[in-house]
């Protein structure tokens, strides 16, 4: 059942489709997948290319738009957009501490979260398209973990595509998430540094904040514990376009004076909470790590375990010095799993996942070096959250591919940079650059 509605300029359909958890098991367990068509109100009746969006993640449901924004005015122009909420993700079968507990005990949480790759939305992607397309190939356009699965696409169903849109998300294709770490926090430690070259006052606020923490580790709304490693953890947000200059308005006003003293303002832990809770997204802290698994090597908490290397990111050792006190992110740690409420239930599953061996390869090398599909893809120079020369790396291994390599954009180009980087890459897939 379909049912459609309108917003400015656009007309927007909800539809569901029926697809196999295990895709090798097609005769076994179903799951429910949800995807949002949009198209110009006045292209509605016409016979249009369709572009599928694979959101970033893993973990996040597909952008919830208003009207033409960012890229998908654009996309409008010449095409019939499905914006799909990948499984586990938005309404598409969520996975969480709410819903994985129908499974029932850990074991059989992380046997089926083992569903919930790469490989199983690439054919979830080929399941849907003839219900979509008739049959036809559509354009894929792939932000971040999105264009991770459009590589998996073009390595195990390009006769699917149309053309692959990527945008800050070549991934290394043999890589193990140790390999992605060490490379990964170099680059946390240059964007830190721009951060405070940029507000050289927030050295201080930092110092006084990690200093706080340590004393009281204050419990914020619904139970999240801020520990010190969580608020480093608000580093993350340093890869985004606006994210140095959010971060620096949370710091400028962090603390209030009471009848007990100097204490974190109301306000600062309001925001701390909504920007370090995985409840939206609980999926993100589950698989961020297992989206590197490709062979027999169990990734064991990866991001932990590498972090040891980089002793400048120990806070309390900072404070004992001179030096800046620095933020992390993009990374995935197993006291996540104590310090927030919405992942304390999933404690053992994450656990498991990070044992687990003998993941399923994502990625082909000699069908990627026999491409035939038209792929262009914009790399971010100093991406915080993709390595670039990793990125390199695969896009000269892909036989055709296209880059727009820029410090124009930072990871979420395609939001900020929007129609303009869109027809970018529509223009480099088309050989008309």
């Amino acid at each position: 059942m379909t049912h459609s509605y309108r917003q400015p300029g656009i007309v927007l359909t909800d539809r569901r489709f029926t697809v196999p958890l295990d895709h090798d098991d097609p005769d076994g367990e179903t799951i429910e997948l949800y995807a949002r068509e949009v198209v110009a109100s006045d292209k509605a009746d016409d016979d249009l290319p369709w572009l599928l969006y694979l959101q970033g993640g893993p973990g996040f449901g597909a952008h919830r738009f208003i009207g033409k924004q960012a890229w998908l005015g654009r996309a409008l122009e010449e095409f019939r957009v499905l914006l799909l909420d990948q499984r586990g993700t938005g309404a598409s079968t969520p996975a969480g501490r709410q819903t994985l507990p129908l499974r029932g005990g850990p074991r059989e949480q992380a046997d089926y979260l083992t569903h919930f790759r790469a490989d199983s939305i690439v054919r979830d992607c080929e399941t849907i398209r003839p219900q979509v397309t008739g049959g036809a190939p559509w354009t894929v356009l792939g932000q971040s973990f999105g264009g991770f699965c459009t590589v998996t696409y073009l390595s195990t169903a390009p006769e699917g595509l149309r053309a692959a849109l990527i945008t800050g998300g070549l991934p290394a294709l043999d890589a193990h998430a140790d390999d992605v770490y060490r490379a990964a926090y170099p680059r946390i430690e240059r964007k830190v540094a721009a951060h405070y070259a940029r507000y050289p006052q927030d050295v201080e606020r930092v110092r006084r904040i990690t200093e706080y923490l340590l004393r009281h580790e204050p419990v914020l709304n619904g139970g999240y514990r801020l520990t010190v490693e969580a608020f480093q953890s608000l580093g993350i947000h340093l890869g985004g376009s606006e994210g140095s200059h959010r971060l620096h308005f949370l710091l400028e006003d962090a603390f209030v004076r009471t009848p007990q003293g100097l204490e974190l303002s109301d306000a600062f832990q309001e925001e701390a909470h909504r920007l370090l809770s995985f409840a939206g997204h609980p999926l993100y802290a589950l698989l961020h790590e297992a989206i590197y698994g490709q062979d027999e090597r169990p990734t064991a908490w990866s991001a932990e375990r590498v972090r040891a290397e980089f002793p400048q990111f120990d806070a309390a050792k900072a404070l004992t010095g001179d030096g800046p006190v620095l933020f992390t992110g993009e990374s995935v740690h197993p006291w996540m799993f104590d310090t927030d409420p919405a992942l304390r239930p999933l404690r053992e599953t994450a656990h498991l996942l990070a044992e687990r061996a003998g993941w399923t390869p994502l990625y082909d090398r000699a069908r990627l070096a026999a491409n035939e599909v038209p792929v262009a893809a914009a790399i971010y120079h100093d991406d915080m959250y993709v390595d670039t020369a990793h990125a390199l790396d695969t896009a000269r291994a892909i036989r055709g591919l296209r880059t727009w390599v820029t410090d124009e954009f930072e990871h979420d180009g395609v939001r900020a940079g929007g129609p303009r980087v869109l027809d970018r890459l529509l223009a480099l897939a088309r050989d008309e650059v």
